[in-house]
């Protein structure tokens, strides 16, 4: 009798910092669901994004690629053709393929990003999609109904799609007319509950599904995201002063209306209220969506399905609080931003229970993680699956911060002071390896970073260390004109491997 592969479940929880979760050392106890699940899985402690917002980062991980080899970089932007992805690669070798999405960017965008789907289902938007999906298509209505109903949903798809295209139709979202429309009529954060009842309905009832066919699930969650509206019961706990404070109440109100600060660089940094205030409610959204994940697995594992699932949560990027007077994720490669939660739950001992991971590794590489759980990896991929774990001090791992353009229009409309002090409009890259970290904007301004010693990043070692700056310098300059040949590895490919030991171990990186 043969054995069927194992079920593999992505979970993304977008915009979720690893910092405020209390299983990566948070001291209010915001993620006692994800704490426990963490202790039944191996934790990553240091994982970082391949990019700071949610279309290259997504992309990067359903490719394997960095973005500037996927070239998903804008919201316009379209996934190649020759690209294939990672649901149509499982989808070819015999998974069935179901997303369940709450970012519009994702499910509603034509970008590329759902090829290989058999069933993906939208919740964002003024109508949630269900294409090709047997298992929750009622069947009893009628067939001219439900036409229409899919007329609808491609012509309102047709008009989402426009706005992330159209710079004018963007710049008017923007107002305080649209904004009502997008975050209540659009469902911004789509709906948490229901895209994780379907999926575990998907998961534990199989309804159309062969008992041998192995069943792959994307899920995007919104419930961290901009604007917060979290139960009162997660204010009561997280940021009770918002109950009493008017202040706070009206700054909340217009920090929760105002999309453009979403996006721009602080002119001036928050007060402490302020600060206390946008602390408070995210700590409330996250503790919010840990317990409703907690149901979501808790249904999981009370119906046996865990016990031949590869279960991946991770975040497709942070969130800035006003740290180095950023707001949003639309600039900057922070940790704030890029440093993530992953945690990966396997039933064949790959990943150890319990095992907390140190090594630095890329949301990239969970392309080839998956594909060797299925079994389908090639041998170039397999190696970089996260299974095989790597204490080496030569792995180099990447990301790139390309601005999206529209938002830089929009800054260079409003504020375009703001946009040359901050350097908006600058890619940014960034490289770890060892304990450092260095980030290079516009290929003038560099900062160097102790990341071990100083996760805040509050002290630029550039003029204290300057060998280290020039070697890993010269390590993103090969990246940029290499980018190809670093995505099926992630050490050095300048330099034999002699001559990278000897530098490596003259600037400290390794031991004698």
């Amino acid at each position: 009798m043969s054995i069927r592969r194992p079920d593999i479940v992505l979970l993304v929880l977008d915009t979720q910092r690893s910092d405020r979760l209390s299983c990566y050392g948070y001291a209010k106890e915001t993620s006692p669901n994800l704490d426990a699940f963490a202790a039944s899985a191996t934790l990553f402690r240091n994982a970082v994004s391949a990019a700071q917002w949610t279309v290259p980062s997504h992309a990067s991980m359903f490719t394997g690629l960095y973005p500037s080899a996927h070239q998903v970089l804008q919201s316009y932007s379209v996934l190649p053709s020759n690209i294939t992805t990672l649901a149509k690669r499982l989808s070819a070798n015999g998974y069935y393929t179901a997303g369940f999405c709450n970012n519009p960017l994702v499910g509603v965008i034509n970008n590329g990003l759902r090829r290989g789907f058999y069933s993906f289902l939208n919740y964002s938007g003024l109508l949630t999609s269900r294409p090709n999906q047997a298992g929750f298509s009622p069947q009893l209505l009628d067939r001219y109904r439900q036409s229409f109903k899919r007329l609808l949903a491609g012509a309102l798809n047709w008009v989402q799609d426009s706005f992330a295209r159209s710079e004018l139709l963007l710049a008017f979202s923007f107002t305080p007319l649209m904004v009502p429309l997008w975050q209540t009529a659009l469902s911004f954060k789509g709906n948490t509950l229901k895209s994780l009842d379907d999926a575990a309905q998907l998961l534990i009832d199989r309804r159309g599904i062969g008992n041998e066919q192995p069943i792959f699930t994307f899920i995007n969650l919104m419930g961290t995201h901009m604007p917060y509206h979290p139960p009162r019961l997660y204010v009561e706990r997280f940021a009770p002063h918002v109950l009493q404070d008017k202040a706070a109440q009206h700054y909340l109100q217009r920090f929760n209306g105002d999309i453009y600060g979403w996006l721009a660089p602080l002119a001036d940094a928050l007060d402490e209220r302020q600060k206390m205030t946008l602390d408070g409610m995210y700590d409330a959204e996250v503790a919010y969506q840990d317990h409703q994940i907690g149901v979501f697995l808790q249904k999981l594992q009370e119906n046996g399905v865990l016990n031949n699932t590869l279960m991946i949560i991770c975040s497709d990027h942070g969130e800035h609080l006003g740290e180095k007077h950023f707001v949003g994720h639309s600039i900057s490669l922070y940790n704030e931003l890029v440093q993530v939660p992953l945690i990966i739950r396997d039933p064949t001992g790959a990943f150890p229970v319990g095992a907390i991971r140190e090594d630095v590794v890329s949301t990239r590489c969970l392309f080839h993680t998956v594909l060797a759980a299925a079994g389908v990896a090639s041998e170039i991929e397999e190696p970089l699956s996260l299974a095989h774990s790597s204490a080496s001090s030569d792995r180099q791992v990447f990301a790139e911060a390309i601005p999206p353009q529209n938002v830089v229009n929009l800054l260079y409309k409003r504020q375009p002071e703001l946009v040359l002090s901050y350097a908006c409009d600058q890619p940014r890259r960034a490289v770890w390896i060892g304990n450092h970290k260095l980030i290079e904007t516009g290929g003038d301004r560099l900062e160097l970073y102790d990341v071990r010693n100083d996760p805040q990043e509050s002290l630029n070692l550039t003029d204290i260390f300057p060998e280290n700056v020039e070697f890993l310098q010269e390590c993103l300059q090969l990246f940029a004109a290499n980018r190809e040949a670093i995505a099926t590895s992630e050490r050095a490919h300048s330099y034999n491997d002699s001559e990278l030991q000897r530098r490596l171990r003259n600037l400290g990186y390794l031991e004698d």
